[in-house]
Parts: structure tokens; C-alpha cells; sequence
């Protein structure tokens, strides 16, 4: 970096660093034994009000959150679903549909999971494997940056009507930046 040569060109970047995407970590256990840390950067740029609930909830500011959640769901090829206990949101509890704009194209990519169109609260998804039927019926607001091993890890313990062999858990959560 250097120095700003003009009192624009600091608002600038000021205003460019402010729109960085933040980004989020789960710490995740299998029968309380650690598998690791999964970061996820989150499309505030794209999808914003999904984006903040979202983020909210994975520093539980709001005095509730994702620790101590399970992955109740994990079917492998498809994803690994989670839900916060109540399965409340920040704004209640459900909110609209943001967009569509963003797609289920691959493995790492993170989405509301829904009991149909603006039932949103703080179900989510982890897909592992490209899921495009799910395009313009959840809403995609993220994904894994880094720790797609520990995905897998708990895509193994997953079955095809989605029951887990371990209770997977996240037992840390918080913002990173």
C-alpha cells in the first residue's frame, strides 16, 4: 500500500476495503472429536440481507447463533445441511427471498435451505457437488474458501436419506473479517 496522494483517492479505497465480503469460520466435530475449521466468504455484495443473517449468526451477537448446531442432514453428492435450534433468523422468524442471481455451480457453495418460496430463516447448505434443479428456489450467499477437506470429511458421514453416522457439530463459529 501507499500513501493517498488526494483526499479522493482515500475515500476511495476507504469505500473499496468497506465492501470486502466478510468472511466466516465453523469449527466442526464429529462425536466431539475435531475435523477442523471450514471458512466461508459471504456474497454481502450480492445477496447482503442473506448475507448479515447469516453472518450474524455465526458470531451469535445477536445472543443466538450457530455454536453448538448440528448437521442433522448430510447426503453425500448433494450436501450437508445445518440448522440453528429454533431455526429462527436475525429479522424473525423468516424473511424473503433476496435474488436468484447467484447459482448452485459446484462443490463449497453455500445456500438457504427453505419449506418454499420466502421461508427463509437460518437453515443452510453446504453443497458437494454441482445442484442446478436448486437454481431460482434457494438462494445462494456464499461459499467455502477454505477447508472443503473437512466438508468431505463430514459428507462421509452422511447416508442417502440423509441421516448421519456422527453427530456432527460446530463448535466454534465467529466472523474473521
Amino acid at each position: 500500500l501507499r500513501r493517498a496522494r488526494h483526499p479522493d483517492e482515500c475515500l476511495l479505497l476507504c469505500s473499496c476495503l468497506a465492501m470486502a465480503n466478510p468472511q466466516v469460520f465453523f469449527d466442526i466435530a464429529a462425536n466431539g472429536e475435531p475435523l477442523g475449521r471450514v471458512t466461508f466468504e459471504l456474497f454481502a455484495d450480492k445477496v447482503p440481507k442473506t448475507a448479515e443473517n447469516f453472518r450474524a449468526l455465526s458470531t451469535g451477537e445477536k445472543g443466538f447463533g450457530y455454536k453448538g448446531s448440528c448437521f442433522h442432514r448430510i447426503i453425500p453428492g448433494f450436501m450437508c445441511q445445518a440448522i440453528r435450534h429454533s431455526g429462527k433468523s436475525i429479522y424473525g422468524e423468516k424473511f424473503p427471498d433476496e435474488n436468484f442471481i447467484l447459482k448452485h455451480t459446484g462443490p463449497g457453495i453455500l445456500s438457504m435451505a427453505n419449506a418454499g418460496p420466502n421461508t427463509n430463516g437460518s437453515q443452510f447448505f453446504i453443497c458437494t457437488a454441482k445442484t442446478e434443479w436448486l437454481d431460482g428456489k434457494h438462494v445462494v450467499f456464499g461459499r467455502v474458501k477454505e477447508g472443503m477437506n473437512v466438508v468431505e470429511a463430514m459428507e462421509r458421514c452422511g447416508s442417502k436419506d440423509g441421516k448421519t453416522s456422527k453427530k456432527i457439530t460446530i463448535t466454534d463459529c465467529g466472523q474473521l473479517s
